[in-house]
């Protein structure tokens, strides 16, 4: 269980306030999906998760432990992972090597592909290849995707994981989702837009201007935040 208790964070050098107050608990095996407006604070809160950045006051907990003042390898170390919106390039390690990594030792061949294929992604294609330029930002993605899923974690933080890939990536990650999610291994926190993400969502958390705005099951939220959008289309038509 990750969970933020009375969470601010404010820009240092600018003074402007991103996160305000904000409580929020992500459960055991649970998918969480955290949307809403653009710069309302959903990416920022997905890195006050990691560590990336550190709370100004309030606290994260990580089954109970304080973690707020945690690094990002400490974080890691306890069993939180992060998929960032642009996955990193490195020239020279093979995805073969990432997942060895991942692991935190060897993995047989039938284990990468068993990881592998769950993000649409051949083994016998893809062990070899190098993490480079070589590879699309899609096929980035979903390796990234395949390498949390190794490493058997606690939580699993998504920031946008629909940016900048094709409809093919995008819909093996939607089922990947879902697979996660019915088998409860572990708490997933997906930062989306995207109604086929909410879709694969237990609850649902909607995120604007720094504070929480609403949370709850899936079936309860998504259609108020159709019907919000159908109303901002209707507002857009040209009269």
């Amino acid at each position: 269980m990750l969970k933020f208790e009375n969470v601010c964070f404010t820009v240092p050098d600018t003074g402007a306030e991103i996160i305000k107050d904000l409580s929020l608990e992500v459960k055991d095996g649970e998918i969480l999906v955290v949307t809403g407006p653009n710069g309302g604070g959903k990416s920022t809160l997905a890195r006050l998760a990691m560590g990336i950045i550190t709370p100004t006051s309030g606290k994260i907990l990580l089954e109970g432990q304080d973690i707020s003042t945690l690094d990002i390898t400490e974080r890691a170390r306890l069993g939180v992972g992060y998929a960032f919106q642009a996955p990193a390039r490195f020239k020279g390690l093979t995805v073969r090597r990432l997942l060895t990594l991942a692991a935190g030792g060897e993995i047989s061949d039938s284990d990468c592909c068993k990881y592998l294929s769950r993000v649409g992604l051949c083994a016998a294609d893809y062990l070899d290849r190098a993490l480079d330029a070589t590879l699309s930002g899609g096929e980035l993605k979903r390796i990234e995707v395949a390498s949390l899923m190794v490493r058997q974690l606690k939580v699993a933080i998504y920031d946008e994981p629909e940016a900048g890939i094709d409809i093919w990536s995008f819909n093996m990650l939607v089922n990947a989702f879902s697979t996660l999610g019915k088998e409860k291994s572990g708490a997933l926190m997906i930062i989306s837009h995207q109604e086929r993400v909410m879709q694969t969502a237990d609850r649902i958390a909607v995120v604007a201007e720094g504070k929480l705005r609403d949370i709850g099951a899936k079936g309860d939220i998504l259609p108020k935040l159709t019907d919000i959008f159908q109303r901002e289309c209707i507002k857009k038509q040209p009269k």
